[in-house]
């Protein structure tokens, strides 16, 4: 079942979740990668050499509540671009979803990780 994006609450309605301000833009974070789906940016607590986050423009509180299979190709469609433009050949993707998973920020986003990992 695919959803239009007007079925999640955007960005703009989540006036408390960190990473809708982020997409926003009320943090100036500079950002790796930005089209129509989502944005690209250094996770500020880097559990790698190389730690940023895939983070889609509408909120979904995480991989249980996403319905959306279309977004979830494109997010990860997005991590092929990325460490294609960032040239990096190797990586690990991580989805944390819930709170006994690790998941500290509640809208999905992916880690995309290389070099020294400490998970």
């Amino acid at each position: 079942m695919v959803f239009e994006l007007s079925s999640y609450k955007r960005g703009e309605d989540m006036a408390d979740c960190i990473f809708c301000k982020i997409v926003n833009g009320d943090f100036n974070t500079k950002f790796i990668y930005e089209d129509e789906d989502a944005v690209v940016f250094n996770d500020i607590n880097p559990k790698a050499n190389i730690h940023m986050l895939v983070v889609p423009r509408i909120h979904v509180e995480s991989l249980n509540e996403c319905e959306d299979t279309e977004l979830l190709g494109r997010l990860l469609n997005i991590v092929k671009k990325v460490t294609k433009q960032e040239n990096i050949p190797s990586y690990r993707t991580v989805i944390n979803t819930g709170r006994d998973a690790g998941q500290e920020v509640f809208h999905l986003h992916i880690h995309i990780l290389s070099g020294d990992i400490k998970l």
